[in-house]
């Protein structure tokens, strides 16, 4: 079992920047492809950032590419996601979630979930 705890959701201006933390514990962090959805309400989960075990690979897709990135540290058990100039289309709740596997769009290949930490931007 990995347990996964969000933190570092709030309320920021459109242009501004946050960053969320996911602190992992259980087994091994290191092992795990790490990622970080979000979902608004009556929307899908969707993906909007995947980091590979070592943190060599990323991805993202384009409706955040530029502006977000994904880092983790395997020494601290904790995955980041840095979002700049944060835009009315991305408030949510944002959801950290680690698979034992390659990255993958779809939420429902991850095995592990966070809480999620809600984002609001105001205008």
């Amino acid at each position: 079992q990995v347990q996964l705890v969000e933190s570092g959701g709030g309320l920021v201006q459109a242009g501004g920047s946050l960053r969320l933390s996911c602190a992992a514990s259980g087994r091994t962090f290191s092992g795990y492809t790490m990622a970080w959805f979000r979902q608004a309400p009556g929307d899908d989960r969707d993906f909007v950032a995947g980091i590979n075990w070592s943190g060599g690979n990323t991805y993202y897709p384009d409706s955040v590419k530029g502006r977000f990135t994904i880092s983790r540290d395997n020494v601290k058990n904790t995955v980041y996601l840095q979002m700049n100039n944060l835009q009315p289309e991305d408030p949510a709740v944002y959801y950290c979630a680690a698979r034992f596997g390659p990255y993958r769009l779809g939420p429902a290949v991850y095995d592990f979930w966070g809480q999620g930490t809600q984002i609001t931007v105001s205008s």
